[in-house]
């Protein structure tokens, strides 16, 4: 049963880091200093599933893990 969420939790965290780093981000190397002009706009489309997606896999990820070490 533990090898099941050790695989688990080694999937989710390949999932994860893929989800977090296909995320858009509004800022640049300028915004580090200060050349940034900030504005704020909603998620849309694939985006927005994108960062549920990443939510859920970290929830995955967070219970895997706990799973995992109860299991022994």
């Amino acid at each position: 049963m533990r090898a099941l969420f050790n695989y688990i939790t080694i999937i989710s965290a390949i999932l994860l880091i893929t989800s977090i780093l296909l995320q858009q981000r509004s800022s640049s190397l300028g915004a580090g200093f200060g050349g940034e002009t900030h504005f704020y706009r909603s998620k849309r489309g694939a985006e927005l599933v994108l960062y549920y997606v990443s939510i859920g896999t970290g929830i995955v990820f967070v219970l895997s893990v706990i799973l995992s070490i109860l299991s022994k």
